[in-house]
């Protein structure tokens, strides 16, 4: 409302500047209507507009922002209302237009029809109470720019002195117009042969639905027939916005479909990419961790060959050094009955090492049994309950890991096994033990036993690996069962997974008591070493005082010796720490392989999830597709059935046009009768 006052300043400024450079006072009455002008609507009806006036009027219509424009009764000249109507034609925005009562004639009738051929926004024109009628040639000019017009939906041509002519020009233009639905031609002078005319252009015209005739002397069959026609257009143009409507709705639904389904591929694609990316970057980052570990066991590989040669070359020393003291064992004939009874011990505690060797070895049997009736029972757990395959998973991931803990206690009591025959060496060494034959069978039996161990050991872990390999096998099998039910085992797997999560707490309890009890036993190793390192200490001072070069010797070999023992010591701890350090790594590396396989897995879900929703997109797609073309084949039904009406009406209008003729011309009925 703040901007309307404005609009109508400016408005009647331009009119009153526009009468002045034509020399021209402003009409007064124009000048209060255009004060009193609401938006969007001019009314100027029943005021007598002067010439100078209508050539102002036209050329501010020309950029006017008018939706309504009433100029009925002015009493408009021709010149007048051609310069008004000329002003109109470059209009876009005008959408209705009155010129009733301005007695318009042959050049207001041409002027009209240049405006409804080059104004494309005149929707609804009023021409009620002119004489365009009585010019045949200027009508049919106006009925000729009627047919090429496409905007025009409402046309008042009442009391306009149309004849049968007109009617006729009409008819034409009503077979080629596309637009216009209501035609309002009451109070004319149509008559038997005008209404004849429309009737018989009414089934080429489809958007017609409201024809008025009354008032034209035209027969009640006629009229009838007219109405029929329109009652016909009624329903067709029902039916079509009907399509249109079920056909928009159609197209939307079909439209969200689409941007639905495409919002979720590319959400999942998202996803998918991010999780590639996540992996790629993961096994980029494992696959540097992998080659730091290379770099640091080659590292330790060569650390530990360089140890080996020094030790070969203390070894080559010690052979020389223990030659050397085998020219004094008869000197030492007394410390004879000390070595048997030490060498009884050393048997006694070999035994018990075997004993104990054998009881941890039917331990692990017992172990290694026990884990195969859990793996039978996982397999039976498998093949009943396809909803648990993801507890079986971490089952068998423990008892992989504690086929891996045995095997690296069996390598770690083996690397005992090799220290405390070092220390045997050390003692017998150090003791000068009557032969050396005796020691170096007793160490050739140990180190056969040791091996045969080692090879039994090794055997198992192959047969272990191997039913590994198996179980392997079967799990895979089981997980191509369980991929259709994972959905179902998600939350079964988190409860799984903090079950297992104690368990491995537990183990790793466990684990550490075993590593505990292992130190304690390895500090009373130590203790007993140490304590026969004290007998051969006392053993060696009585028999230092038998030459000074024994006794150099001597210090040579402890001195070579204590070399020896702490170079063994260092070499093993440094293998077990590189051990542990590997085992520690080699569990890092394998949990993030179970990670990676999990994120696989979930990349193998979704992109089966993708397929389903693809699947489902075109489903859908087909669906809407086969329902359009139902929707076409209803459709073409329908226009066929309206064809063969629109057959139907056009052979009941030449029934009734020769009926008529029949009729007017006072002849027999010629026409076939509908029997025929």
């Amino acid at each position: 409302m703040g901007e309307a006052p404005q609009d109508m300043e400016d408005f009647q400024r331009a009119y009153s500047r526009l009468c002045k450079d034509s020399g021209a006072e402003p009409q007064d009455s124009v000048l209060q209507q255009l004060h009193e002008l609401p938006r969007g609507r001019l009314d100027l009806a029943a005021q007598s507009l002067t010439v100078d006036t209508c050539r102002a009027l036209g050329k501010l219509l020309q950029s006017a922002l008018l939706r309504e424009l009433v100029l009925s009764d002015c009493m408009l000249s021709e010149e007048g209302a051609t310069l008004l109507l000329q002003g109109l034609c470059a209009n876009s925005v005008v959408r209705s237009l009155d010129l009733k009562g301005n007695n318009l004639r042959a050049l207001g009738a041409e002027a009209l029809g240049r405006l409804l051929r080059q104004n494309k926004s005149i929707q609804s024109l009023t021409l009620e109470w002119n004489n365009l009628g009585m010019w045949e040639d200027a009508f049919a000019t106006f009925c000729g720019a009627l047919a090429a017009n496409s905007a025009l939906r409402q046309l008042d041509l009442r009391n306009n002195q149309i004849t049968h002519k007109g009617a006729e020009e009409l008819a034409l233009a009503l077979k080629m117009n596309s637009s216009l639905k209501e035609l309002d031609l009451r109070w004319n002078n149509l008559g038997l042969l005008g209404g004849r005319a429309l009737a018989s252009c009414l089934p080429s015209n489809r958007t017609l639905w409201r024809l008025e005739l009354a008032g034209n002397s035209i027969p009640g069959d006629i009229l009838r027939a007219v109405e029929q026609a329109m009652s016909h257009n009624q329903d067709q143009q029902a039916s079509l916005r009907e399509n249109q409507a079920r056909t928009q709705v159609l197209s939307k639904e079909v439209r969200t479909l689409q941007e639905e389904k495409s919002r979720q591929f590319l959400d999942l694609m998202e996803t998918i990419n991010k999780q590639r990316e996540e992996i790629a970057r993961s096994g980029r980052a494992t696959a540097v961790q992998v080659a730091q570990l290379q770099e640091a066991l080659n590292e330790r590989h060569s650390i530990i060959k360089a140890l080996k040669a020094k030790l070969q070359m203390a070894e080559a020393a010690l052979v020389l050094s223990e030659q050397k003291a085998q020219d004094l064992g008869e000197l030492l004939t007394s410390s004879e009955q000390k070595q048997q009874s030490l060498a009884q011990r050393q048997a006694r505690e070999q035994r018990l090492e075997q004993q104990e060797a054998a009881e941890r070895e039917a331990k692990l049997l017992r172990d290694l049994s026990a884990a195969n009736e859990k793996n039978l029972l996982l397999r039976n757990q498998v093949d009943e309950l396809e909803r648990k395959s993801k507890s079986l998973q971490e089952q068998l991931f423990m008892a992989r890991q504690e086929l891996t803990t045995v095997s690296t206690e069996l390598k770690m009591r083996a690397v005992q096994a090799e220290e405390r025959l070092e220390l045997e060496k050390k003692r017998s060494r150090q003791n000068l033990e009557d032969s050396e034959q005796l020691r170096s069978k007793e160490v050739e039996h140990m180190t056969r036993h040791l091996e045969d161990s080692e090879r039994a050991m090794q055997e198992r872990l192959q047969r272990l690996e191997a039913m590994r390999l198996s179980l392997e096998e079967e799990l895979s099998r089981a997980k191509a069962v369980v991929l259709s039910e994972r959905s179902q085992a998600e939350e079964e797997l988190i409860k799984a997974k903090n079950q297992v999560r104690l368990e491995e707490q537990q183990h790793r309890a466990h684990l550490e008591e075993r590593l505990r009890l292992l130190t304690q036993a390895r500090d009373e190793a130590q203790g007993t070493c140490l304590q026969q390192k004290q007998v051969v200490s006392e053993a060696q001072a009585r028999a230092g005082q038998l030459s000074l070069q024994v006794e150099g010797l001597r210090r040579r070999l402890e001195e070579l010796q204590q070399e020896l023992s702490n170079k063994d010591q260092e070499k093993v701890a440094e293998v077990a720490r590189v051990r542990v350090e590997l085992q520690e790594q080699n569990g890092r590396l394998q949990a993030e392989l179970t990670a990676q396989e999990a994120l696989k897995e979930k990349a193998a879900a979704l992109e089966r999830q993708l397929k389903v929703i693809m699947s489902d997109h075109r489903e859908a797609l087909l669906d809407r597709e086969s329902e359009n073309a139902s929707l076409r084949e209803k459709l073409r039904l329908k226009e066929a059935e309206m064809a063969r009406i629109r057959d139907e009406e056009a052979q009941r209008a030449s029934f009734l046009q020769n009926a008529v003729l029949t009729y007017v011309q006072g002849s027999p009925l010629r026409a076939p009768s509908p029997q025929k």
